[in-house]
């Protein structure tokens, strides 16, 4: 028995905004200029941290993005194993998510765990727990929560995955993607990762049925930001242990509500992004440089962009890539980082508050 889906009735008004928010979204995104493969990049890279600190995990803001990408040449401890592990599943959430030969089958959700957590192999990645589960309560005491019987996991998971290919198909996608994560983190199929694994199979509920990719719909930021609403509204509906019998419209509504938050904060950030653009094109036209040294510095805003990075986006060869960063580095609007291969380069103090001071590009 797995918890029956609520009904949406009581949630019509907020999933009307949901929909207008995500339609606008779409707009946006259609209309956005060359800066938004960047955006994008950072938007995974953020999601991605944001679901591996729930589970204690953390990487310097400065690296997620080239370790997400799987670019970074720096230490591989388990803190950037945890988020390049996680990407790399996301990755195959959004090879997935347009399949036209997708269906669910239980490799579906063992295959994402091997991924997210196969840098753990001592926890048996990709395969279900053997034994019984509990979860800690952080202040002590009861355990906050105790997983079914492990014998009845694979069972349980099997009902999940026929639910997900045919249970309530006319639900609203958002209530379905959490339901799905709520089944899956409430079996609590293996012996560690399994809020990793529910918040990507919500995604991949999202990324299917949705008409957005999983960095414009996913809610790890959200969750991450709001870790102690997010373990309190599970321990609301689960009651301590596995009672598929409980009333699931609390978590429900917990999700559509950080998914309406989640949609403003990107139209905001995409806002953002195009006046910070308008900023770096004036910067390159008052010089009467080429376009594309406003992408080398967009990159450097975000992250630390070394020549191959800024050649790829650009595409520019290597050469050209090398004597646009010297150029901007020569003009004060970024710094040199590191020596040899190992060079890189990121935003100047003065391309900052260029950016900074510009009318309406705060944020």
């Amino acid at each position: 028995m797995i918890y029956a889906t609520p009904s949406s009735v009581a949630l019509a008004e907020p999933l009307a905004e949901l929909d207008e928010l995500r339609a606008r979204l779409g707009e946006q995104a259609g209309n956005a200029g060359p800066w938004l493969g960047d955006l994008r990049r950072r938007w995974r890279a953020e999601s991605a941290e944001s679901s591996i600190e729930i589970e204690g995990f953390r990487v310097p803001e400065s690296e997620r993005v080239a370790v997400a990408a799987g670019t970074s040449a720096g230490p591989r401890d388990d803190d950037r194993l945890a988020l390049s592990c996680y990407a790399l599943a996301m990755d195959h959430v959004g090879v997935m998510a347009g399949d036209p030969h997708f269906r669910w089958v239980d490799r579906v959700i063992l295959d994402l765990h091997f991924e997210a957590c196969s840098f753990q192999r001592g926890k048996d990645p990709g395969r279900y727990r053997s034994h019984g589960i509990e979860v800690t309560s952080p202040v002590g005491g009861p355990p906050a929560y105790v997983g079914p019987p492990w014998e009845s996991v694979p069972g349980l998971m099997g009902e999940i995955i026929a639910w997900l290919g045919q249970g309530d198909l006319d639900a609203h996608v958002a209530v379905r993607a959490a339901m799905a994560h709520l089944h899956v983190v409430s079996v609590h199929p293996f012996r560690d990762g399994n809020g990793r694994i529910s918040r990507i199979t919500q995604s991949l509920v999202l990324a299917r049925e949705g008409p957005l990719a999983p960095e414009f719909v996913s809610i790890e930021e959200h969750l991450g930001g709001n870790t102690a609403a997010y373990y309190a509204v599970l321990q609301e509906v689960q009651g301590g242990r596995y009672q598929p019998e409980r009333d699931a419209a609390p978590w429900v509504r917990f999700c559509v509500d950080a998914h309406i938050v989640q949609a403003r904060r990107r139209l905001e950030q995409i806002v953002h992004a195009g006046r910070r653009w308008a900023v770096l094109e004036g910067l390159v036209a008052e010089r009467g440089w080429p376009d594309r040294l406003a992408v080398a510095m967009e990159l450097a805003l975000s992250a630390r962009v070394d020549r191959s990075a800024y050649a790829t986006e650009a595409g520019v060869s290597d050469a050209t890539a090398s004597n646009d960063l010297r150029r901007l580095a020569d003009a004060g609007l970024v710094v040199r980082d590191g020596k040899g291969r190992t060079t890189g380069y990121r935003a100047s103090d003065a391309l900052r508050r260029a950016v900074a001071e510009a009318p309406g590009s705060a944020g």
